[in-house]
């Protein structure tokens, strides 16, 4: 499918966008032991996941645009070094403190590949196979995003808790030595000084801010003061950041490029699939762990069969969507996850777990096949020059769909709970598990009502474009 040559820089990139990925899900299911090892409280650990995920998204559109100045391959190998020598750092037990910082060098690294990953797919593959390596790329992202749980599991039963950053160590140097023979070399259109550094800046501020009005949101509810004031600052902040890049002379992000009907309705497609299916990682664990009783190593292996539909299905969507037309694709698989949202609301207490099993397979299967044609028409909509913010944009649109899928998923849950018993829950209730059952199905009504979002959205991208042909 692949030539020999281009084969190992797809397979340096894809490593990359893995571990990238999986460490802002893996570290969940080790916090317990973490915080019991270092002696913290569940709050203070849980910030390893935070920083990490605060700071990929706040400094992924700049390093997408220091790609295109200055070399997305260049940007891409820096990053490869410092995300490993962050996992080494990480995984050593020298208090809170030092995790934190650790966790800083990885995202500042993660952030680096993750911005210039598809950039650097769509110079390394001609027009007519670029769907195809998109599809190994996406499925690589999604299995870092769903797979974190059930590797990180593993790990644990094996090992320490430091072995789940270790792991990435060899990894990552495997990977960048392939990478600094296989992958193309280009040289930027500009140069550092020519980097928006005022609009990177307001667009941190935005991003921290947004994370700060979600985390007091879910601890404290959205509608009070200090919550409001952060979600307020953040629109601020924003709207600061547009003005900025309608003024300066060389922006941070070239908004011309959302012009493109394709390109502005093709991430946010991506940004609401990835929201909805974030629901599947919240609450098909609580589900199969607290209202089934099943053993969390067994849950892993049930919430396996998400990705390996994903594994089997985003290369065949690859290959359909270099002779096939991209948008036709991509409906049909929006349509096939529409399907299986339904198939969540009918799972209850006495729902056979092979069956659990087939809606999570046909989920993964119908996410890979809409991933691989959605990301290749992204990145077919700009030029050149602009791939590497492209490819930025792209991505945070992915975060900032998981961070809002999860704190969406866990606040309908814990309020529909709520409603169901007569005062507020933030737990499973053991003494009354159908309180669980009933969250459960609101929460995926909200998911289903986000895939008919996306539906709706790849609906009217595909007739518009039939009546304009």
């Amino acid at each position: 499918m692949f030539s020999k040559e281009k084969f190992p820089g797809l397979l340096a990139l894809g490593i990359f966008t893995f571990m990238s990925t999986l460490d802002g899900s893996i570290v969940n299911i080790a916090l317990p032991s973490m915080a019991r090892e270092m002696h913290l409280d569940m709050g203070q650990v849980t910030w390893s996941v935070t920083i990490y995920l605060v700071v990929i998204s706040g400094l992924i559109l700049l390093f997408g645009r220091l790609g295109d100045l200055i070399g997305k391959t260049k940007i891409f190998n820096y990053g490869s070094l410092l995300f490993t020598f962050g996992s080494l750092l990480a995984g050593i037990n020298l208090g809170l403190h030092f995790l934190l910082f650790a966790r800083i060098i990885q995202a500042i690294g993660a952030s680096m590949t993750m911005s210039n990953s598809f950039g650097i797919t769509s110079q390394l593959f001609e027009p007519a196979l670029r769907a195809r390596a998109m599809s190994i790329m996406s499925m690589f992202v999604s299995l870092g995003s769903i797979a974190g749980p059930a590797i990180g599991g593993f790990i644990l039963q094996i090992a320490s808790w430091s072995y789940i950053f270790w792991i990435n160590v060899p990894l990552g140097i495997i990977a960048y030595l392939v990478g600094r023979k296989a992958l193309p070399e280009d040289e930027g259109s500009g140069s550092v000084k020519d980097a928006d550094l005022l609009g990177a800046t307001q667009m941190f501020l935005t991003i921290v801010a947004f994370f700060i009005a979600v985390s007091l949101g879910q601890a404290q509810g959205f509608m009070t003061v200090p919550v409001i004031l952060s979600f307020v600052a953040m629109v601020a902040l924003f709207i600061w950041f547009i003005h900025t890049e309608k003024t300066v002379e060389k922006p941070l992000l070239n908004l011309n490029i959302f012009s493109s009907k394709l390109f502005s309705m093709s991430v946010l497609t991506s940004m609401t699939m990835f929201t909805a299916g974030s629901f599947v990682n919240i609450l098909m664990p609580f589900y199969l762990q607290d209202y089934r009783g099943a053993a969390a190593g067994f849950a892993g292996m049930v919430m396996m069969a998400y990705p390996v539909g994903m594994f089997i299905f985003s290369p065949i969507a690859g290959i359909l969507s270099d002779k096939f037309d991209k948008e036709i694709i991509t409906f049909f698989a929006i349509s096939g996850v529409l399907i299986v949202q339904l198939g969540y609301l009918m799972v209850g207490s006495v729902t056979a777990l092979p069956v659990v099993m087939l809606i999570l397979f046909i989920h993964g299967g119908s996410v890979g096949f809409f991933q691989s044609p959605n990301n290749a028409l992204v990145m077919s909509t700009v030029e050149t020059k602009y791939l590497g913010i492209a490819g930025s944009v792209n991505a945070l649109g992915r975060n900032l769909g998981f961070v809002l899928g999860t704190t969406l998923a866990t606040t309908v849950l814990f309020v529909a709970m709520s409603g169901q018993i007569g005062h507020r829950v933030s737990g499973y209730v053991k003494s009354q598990p159908e309180v669980f059952l009933h969250g459960m199905h609101v929460a995926f009504y909200v998911a289903l009502a986000l895939v008919i979002f996306a539906w709706g959205l790849s609906s009217y991208r595909l007739l518009t474009r039939k009546k304009s042909a």
